[in-house]
């Protein structure tokens, strides 16, 4: 079943995004996640990998504000705010991990609250548009949210995350949980956005799916990058494998300085 259909999905005008992050620290309370992070994210997509605690999910966490964090962040020339609704009015949104949708409220309702930022008519636009991007979501536009299926759900909350038009749009475990079929939609529905304008940061567990549809990618282990390059190139190191494997980060690090020397 496809739940989109092939137009725009990019409602702004304005060029594609170019974050940078520089001696990025994160984490919890006084644990640190993230130590000294330094990373690019180009126009197109860029796929975050790595095993379950390397800190993929604090990283999209310490961009969007929802968490503190030091160092420096720049979307294109200018600062990215520390807060997040002004990380919001910049044209970064997050899609967190569990979509976090209002399951008491309708698909049209939560679609809605994606647009809370912008003007009446705007949002009313916005809305219509993002019925022709997702028309299966115009035929449950008066259904709950929580009784859709966790698929389902997925569309709504991106769906609702590009009510704003965003520069930037981050994906954390889009197809955590998901059925195969509905997994190579959501990501076929990444690569699209990418290709419409918006540029893409998305935190992926299914490697080879990820990196099927990314233009970069970096891995991450323990707080660290230890390989980063073309997605294509990623997909044939060893890195991936003992990224994922869990392998020490020692005899890991010349491997990955290599793949990322000839990934550049």
């Amino acid at each position: 079943m496809m739940w989109y259909r092939n137009t725009p999905f990019n409602l702004n005008e304005q060029a594609a995004a170019r974050l940078w992050v520089e001696d990025l620290s994160a984490g919890y309370g006084n644990f640190l996640v993230l130590r000294n992070l330094s990373l690019e994210v180009l126009p197109g997509l860029t796929v975050i990998l790595g095993p379950n605690g390397a800190g993929k999910s604090t990283l999209l966490k310490a961009l969007n504000g929802l968490i503190g964090r030091s160092g420096h962040v720049w979307l294109d020339d200018a600062e990215l705010p520390s807060k997040t609704h002004e990380i919001v009015r910049s044209g970064v949104v997050l899609v967190p991990e569990g979509r976090q949708l209002f399951p008491q409220l309708t698909v049209r309702e939560n679609l809605e609250l994606g647009g809370w930022l912008v003007p009446k008519g705007l949002r009313a636009q916005r809305l219509d548009q993002a019925f022709i991007d997702f028309p299966k979501l115009k035929e449950r536009a008066s259904q709950l949210a929580g009784t859709m299926s966790g698929g389902e759900q997925q569309m709504v909350a991106v769906a609702r995350a590009m009510m704003s038009a965003p520069r930037l749009l981050m994906l954390d475990e889009p197809s955590l949980g998901l059925a195969p079929r509905m997994v190579d939609e959501l990501l076929h529905i990444a690569r699209r956005i990418a290709d419409n304008g918006t540029t893409v940061l998305m935190v992926e567990q299914n490697v080879k799916k990820a990196l099927a549809v990314a233009d970069r990618g970096y891995v991450m282990e323990r707080g660290t990058l230890v390989a980063s390059g073309a997605a294509k190139l990623l997909a044939r190191s060893s890195v991936i494998r003992e990224a994922y494997l869990g392998a020490a980060a020692a005899p890991a690090t010349p491997r990955a300085a290599a793949a990322a020397k000839a990934a550049a």
